[in-house]
């Protein structure tokens, strides 16, 4: 647990760290909208989902994220991945074209589940990379500073932008508590002899439950210790507060802003392109070469 990049910020002295946060958070929904283009050819969606592998793998080593522990952040998707793939291989589909891969009794699958479930797994692996690393590259401070300027033009409304921002901020900065909680939690339960590893099905859900009860009542005393300081401190919500470090756009922004800009423009070029009639597919003509 100690080693889940999600959530946990680590300071570098890199081109990624010193962007604004306001600014990141900006460029990952521009890439994340990118990644829910639908493309109609297998092609065009290999490509896509390449360039944005190329691009993270870049982004990852500017900002010297450990790719193990990427992976070990990911880990947590398999029960979900595992349950996606088999909506999508095992639920018949009249709209399927490619040939079948293979049959389970009078089941066949096609290739085009299993191409249409692995891109919607590269879709959510995409994003949950796009999140790490904003989370990893950015103060938690910064990036509710940066929630709450966006959300600005919501206060003539009355809409309260700093209590949800102050929201987001308690939530970002107790991740990493609570993912150094629940390690300590499995070391002292698994000094008792519980095995989260290993097991039947019931037993390994019970085993879960002593983790899920000690976690759940840690964190609710966390919570009423931090209710009680910021009490303590004479927090008003509804004061109006200064800030002891501003947000500043640099010349980093600009470029990581004109980088991103011309990646979401080839993005919709390949979207356009993809649009028309053509017939160059080349998943269909591999496998109209292989005689599938």
């Amino acid at each position: 647990m100690s080693s889940m990049t999600f959530g946990r910020y680590t300071f570098h002295e890199t081109f990624i760290h010193h962007l604004d946060a306001r600014n990141k958070i900006f460029l990952m929904l521009i890439l994340m909208v990118g990644i829910f283009f639908q493309f109609n050819m297998w092609s065009t969606s290999l490509l896509m989902s390449g360039l944005y592998v190329v691009l993270l793998i870049i982004v990852m080593l500017m900002a010297r994220i450990n790719f193990l522990n990427l992976f070990k952040s990911l880990s947590g998707m398999w029960f979900f991945i595992i349950i996606l793939m088999a909506i999508y291989i095992f639920v018949p589909n009249n709209n399927y074209y490619l040939p079948t891969a293979f049959s389970i009794g009078q089941l066949e699958v096609k290739w085009d589940a299993i191409c249409q479930s692995g891109y919607i797994i590269m879709r959510l692996v995409l994003m949950l990379s796009l999140t790490t690393i904003l989370t990893s590259a950015t103060k938690p401070m910064d990036m509710t500073y940066a929630f709450e300027w966006y959300m600005t033009p919501l206060k003539p409304i009355r809409f309260p932008v700093h209590e949800i921002a102050m929201t987001l901020s308690i939530a970002l900065r107790f991740i990493p508590t609570l993912l150094d909680e629940t390690e300590r939690i499995m070391k002292a339960q698994a000094s008792r002899g519980i095995d989260f590893n290993h097991g039947g099905l019931f037993k390994r859900f019970g085993a879960i439950i002593a983790l899920i009860i000690p976690l759940f009542v840690s964190a609710l005393e966390r919570s009423e210790e931090l209710a009680n300081a910021m009490i303590v401190r004479g927090y008003d919500p509804k004061a109006k507060r200064t800030r002891y470090r501003s947000l500043k756009f640099s010349y980093r922004d600009i470029i990581a802003f004109l980088i991103v800009g011309g990646f979401f423009a080839l993005i919709i070029y390949l979207f356009v392109i993809d649009t028309k009639e053509n017939p160059l597919d080349l998943v269909n003509i591999i496998f109209r070469v292989k005689g599938f």
